[in-house]
């Protein structure tokens, strides 16, 4: 299989797509053909462990790997799950919620995160790179800890993490700057999550930067969803659910389902939307957005506009106005063209917006729907499912939910009544201070006393993890301005 960018002019091997990251001409790299599921092959997956699902997708893009080898570091990768990587709970008639938090950061981002560091030694391995690797990773709070733990201590690799000073939640902000291993680094940034993303994405586009990198001995590579070694192994949880609803008898083969999904960089839908590709029986794709509902308003018009107030809300992850996976749907929806493609990047880039033709948001809303939901809705969203259906989500849930409800509601009563899932992305004990107002109205500042709270109300389960970082020394306090990234690049990678 090989890869291509966004913007045209470079064609690349799997590992090459692995280890680069981001294209050299700014673009992103997307499979050059979709490699589909056969019914054969659909049929075997319903007897696999999620493992073994997971390696018959990626397998399908990264051919140049040994199968079995891939499988068992995709074992050993979910070995460090808390049971079932990815449960799927029933809360009604026809709908449910898939669990992605059970991973040792407590948050979706395991699911690839976990296993994003094999490919990238494997990939080094198959192209013969001597240099280490210095991997940069801008995160709105979930990613960076996930990358973090995935890559400590690993030979040969070096990884560093921005995030915004004030944008993340307390319990983010302490799971980052507590981590451990003598090859990591995290740095604060007086700035939001596209203020972080922005100055990332222009080392990676500076020449000037990557041979200084270069001269001391390091490729750069990210652990960002830009990289598509990180997002296509998220393909893999929606055919494991659809597998799931099958075996247990909630959907015949071949019946649509209906996925909603808390979005902000647009890569856990885009791996649906790519799932679809496959040919898993996808209906519709909901997109579900915060108060910064630059998605929604592109979805329903056509029209980017990343020119608008940002706010702070209480579902961090989702704070995000410069969506970049969007590139990547934006390409499809061109019609695969990387001049058009490139001209609305670079438009978006001196602008801030661009605009896609009507037929292509035709195209786009045959496939995609959109909603948003405001912080109250939010709350009362948490709060209702769980009494009702003794159900605790975090923030990120809340909205996703709230916006399923909407869609649901307004549903046309003619239309196939599909099932649909609400991707949960995060464990509510991520967020235990707006988790635990929602479900009480308290609100307590103190971290460990809210999961404590919590708890109580709930009886679930506090994680391992999050029970160890109270007790972690913090270890990274600087804070730097946006335009001083790169010379904390330069100066980590000495």
């Amino acid at each position: 299989m090989k890869f291509i960018s966004t913007r045209g002019g470079e064609t690349v091997s799997g590992a090459e797509a692995i280890v680069k990251g981001i294209a050299s001409d700014g673009g992103l790299f997307v499979p050059e053909t979709f490699p589909k599921i056969s019914d054969e092959e659909m049929e075997a997956m319903l007897g696999m462990d999620y493992a073994e699902r997971a390696a018959t997708v990626l397998f399908k893009f990264f051919d140049e790997f040994d199968r079995e080898e891939l499988l068992q570091s995709l074992k050993e990768a979910y070995a460090r799950f808390d049971g079932d990587p990815a449960p799927l709970v029933r809360i009604d008639e026809g709908k449910y919620i898939l669990e992605l938090f059970h991973g040792p950061t407590c948050a979706f981002k395991d699911m690839a995160l976990c296993i994003l560091p094999y490919l990238l030694k494997k990939s080094s391995v198959l192209l013969g790179i001597k240099e280490d690797v210095l991997v940069l990773t801008a995160t709105s709070g979930d990613t960076g800890k996930a990358a973090l733990e995935g890559f400590k201590d690993r030979e040969g690799v070096k990884i560093q993490v921005f995030y915004p000073e004030e944008g993340v939640s307390p319990m983010q902000k302490l799971f980052m700057t507590t981590q451990e291993g003598k090859n990591v680094s995290v740095v604060a940034v007086k700035g939001n999550f596209d203020d972080c993303q922005s100055a990332v994405k222009k080392i990676f586009a500076s020449g000037e930067y990557t041979t200084k990198i270069k001269e001391k001995g390091y490729l750069l590579s990210s652990a960002n969803s830009i990289n598509i070694g990180r997002l296509l192994p998220q393909i893999a949880y929606y055919f494991s659910t659809y597998c799931d609803l099958v075996t247990s008898e909630q959907i015949q083969t071949g019946e649509e389902a209906d996925f909603t999904v808390p979005t902000g960089n647009f890569g856990n839908i885009l791996a649906a939307y790519y799932a679809k590709k496959m040919g898993l029986p996808v209906g519709r794709l909901l997109c579900a957005s915060n108060k910064n509902n630059v998605l929604t308003d592109f979805i329903r018009t056509g029209n980017y506009n990343a020119k608008r107030t940002f706010y702070k809300t209480m579902s961090p992850s989702m704070d995000i106005l410069l969506s970049s996976n969007l590139e990547r749907l934006v390409y499809e929806l061109s019609g695969r063209s990387a001049e058009l493609t490139r001209e609305r990047m670079d438009t978006l880039s001196e602008t801030g917006k661009y605009c896609i033709s009507q037929e292509e948001l035709k195209n786009l809303r045959s496939e995609f729907s959109a909603g948003f939901t405001s912080e109250d809705d939010t709350v009362e969203c948490i709060y209702e499912y769980f009494s009702d259906y003794g159900y605790p989500m975090d923030t990120h849930t809340g909205v996703a939910m709230s916006v399923a409800d909407r869609y649901l509601e307004k549903r046309d009563p003619l239309a196939p009544k599909r099932v649909m899932i609400v991707v949960s992305t995060a464990s509510p004990y991520k967020f235990p201070q707006d988790v635990l107002y929602a479900l009480t109205g308290n609100d307590v500042k103190d971290s460990f006393k809210c999961i404590k709270r919590i708890n109580l109300a709930t009886a679930m389960k506090v994680p391992e993890p999050i029970k160890d970082v109270r007790y972690k020394p913090v270890l990274f306090k600087k804070c730097v301005a946006p335009k001083d990234i790169g010379a904390e690049v330069l100066k980590f990678a000495e």
